[in-house]
């Protein structure tokens, strides 16, 4: 019978306690849903280039082009020139609900960079929703197609791929439909909530090739879709008086990724800012 043998417990250093200022350095981050420069994705893409990451970044302008808030008028490649400027950049167009999609960017990135450390699934499908009584079986499908399926199966092509180097990091996003009601977002809240129940069990799967998974919910974030009434309204909610920025959940994905949060994994995060969904 073999004994359980304890690791035993060395305290770090005082230079490993210093913090590494590259400390993603040589390490390869696929972010999806970089198109906007007021975006969420944008936002992570910079703070991961900043700790020295290459950046292999997908985007789907067509989708913002539908919705009220547009595209960036700059179009995506002026926001991965800007990126450039500090760190290798690669990117693909590509919609996501196409059942081969996923593997499709997979496949495409690490035939580019030779191997993947960090997946950021950032892209989403948003608007063209509605309440209970207003649903149909496209848009549920539609939701579903893009905000889960694409989700599960970009998870499993980045774990097929992956070599067992340390350091791989996998984060999803959900949007907060655990903690209130999202009556005129059905669609949507039920396809994301999928992603926060999966959450344990998908970082049970990623354990045993040393890969950690978590879902971050960013809150309420300012990347222009409100209208100032809607504005107003949910700025009065924050305790700091003032929105989310796209960067305060990148902040917080930027950290997941390096090695400091080796030891977090199957974690639903929220960084709302204290927002009050009560008055």
């Amino acid at each position: 019978m073999t004994e359980n043998c304890p690791v035993p417990h060395t305290e770090p250093t005082a230079v490993e306690l210093q913090r590494d200022p590259l400390p993603l350095r040589g390490r390869v981050a696929v972010i999806t849903g970089v198109s906007r420069r007021k975006g969420i994705g944008y936002a992570i893409a910079r703070r991961l280039a900043a700790s020295g990451a290459s950046l292999f970044l997908h985007h789907h302008a067509p989708h913002d082009s539908e919705q009220p808030w547009g595209a960036d008028p700059d179009g995506p490649q002026a926001l991965f020139e800007t990126l450039a400027d500090n760190t290798p950049v690669h990117h693909l167009g590509l919609d996501l609900a196409g059942a081969d999609a996923p593997a499709r960017l997979i496949t495409t990135a690490t035939a580019v960079y030779g191997h993947l450390d960090i997946l950021v699934c950032n892209h989403a499908r948003s608007g063209g929703d509605g309440p209970l009584g207003t649903l149909d079986a496209a848009l549920l499908d539609a939701h579903w197609a893009v905000n889960t399926r694409s989700v599960l199966l970009l998870t499993q092509a980045f774990a097929a791929q992956h070599d067992g180097r340390p350091g791989g990091r996998v984060v999803l996003m959900t949007s907060g439909q655990d903690l209130g009601p999202m009556r005129d977002e059905i669609a949507y809240a039920t396809a994301k909530g999928a992603l926060a129940s999966i959450t344990p069990t998908l970082a049970d799967h990623l354990a045993d090739q040393a890969i950690t998974l978590n879902t971050v919910n960013p809150g309420p974030v300012d990347t222009g879709y409100a209208s100032p009434e809607l504005h107003e309204a949910v700025r009065r909610r924050f305790p700091a008086q003032r929105w989310g920025t796209p960067d305060d959940p990148a902040r917080l994905i930027g950290w997941l990724a390096t090695d400091e949060a080796s030891w977090i994994t199957g974690q639903v995060i929220n960084t709302e800012g204290g927002f009050r969904r009560q008055n």
